[in-house]
């Protein structure tokens, strides 16, 4: 995936009411008071705000993302609304400029589907967790392969498809990575896109 449009794209969209998510990972999150939590692609930085509150003075809330312009309009919502318990990182998935065992749970919406290369984004989620720590992630998977025609589409990329593959390929990744254990907590029914179906999904799993 290049990440350079993605970029773009999305420091476009930063200022914009435009929804961008696929999913409520933030709803079954149950952040409790003190931990720390990580966003990844985090966009405007709503999510990290709202994990900010319920984590507390004594938890932290880190954002990521890769688009610029996001970055910018989440610092300004947080000094805007006096959040101090914030961090927002530029930082690609696959490499996530975060130290091992930082995050007790760890959200995304729509975002992994993006990284070029799913293994080493899952291995860096599983690297930051906490032993016990949890993720919590929606994301979309194709029911077929994706055709190659639509992988740098900007508007297959903004609607967070063109990079996904297929549910088989998702949950053996995270096998791969480390997560022996996933619960699926909501699926949808195919629907099209472009001249292939996908699905959207919300699943959790834990570090054990």
């Amino acid at each position: 995936m290049d990440y350079s449009k993605i970029n773009l794209r999305y420091s476009q969209l930063a200022k914009t009411e435009c929804c961008l998510s696929c999913g409520g990972a933030i709803n079954y999150a149950n952040v409790k008071s003190g931990e720390t939590c990580v966003d990844l692609g985090s966009g405007r930085g709503t999510d990290v705000l709202r994990m900010a509150e319920q984590a507390g003075e004594n938890g932290y809330a880190f954002g990521i993302d890769i688009s610029d312009g996001m970055l910018v309009t989440a610092r300004e919502n947080a000094a805007k609304f006096g959040v101090t318990n914030v961090r927002f990182i530029r930082s690609e998935l696959e490499k996530l400029d975060l130290a091992d065992q930082t995050a007790d749970i760890v959200i995304s919406n729509c975002t992994i589907n993006h990284a070029s290369d799913k293994l080493a984004a899952w291995s860096e989620i599983y690297r930051i967790l906490k032993k016990g720590g949890r993720f919590v992630v929606s994301d979309i998977y194709a029911t077929s392969p994706v055709p190659e025609e639509y992988k740098n589409d900007p508007v297959a990329v903004s609607e967070c498809w063109a990079g996904s593959v297929t549910r088989e390929e998702y949950m053996k990744t995270l096998s791969e990575c480390g997560f022996k254990s996933v619960t699926v907590l909501e699926e949808s029914k195919p629907y099209p896109k472009g001249n292939i179906e996908v699905c959207s999904f919300t699943i959790a799993g834990e570090k054990l």
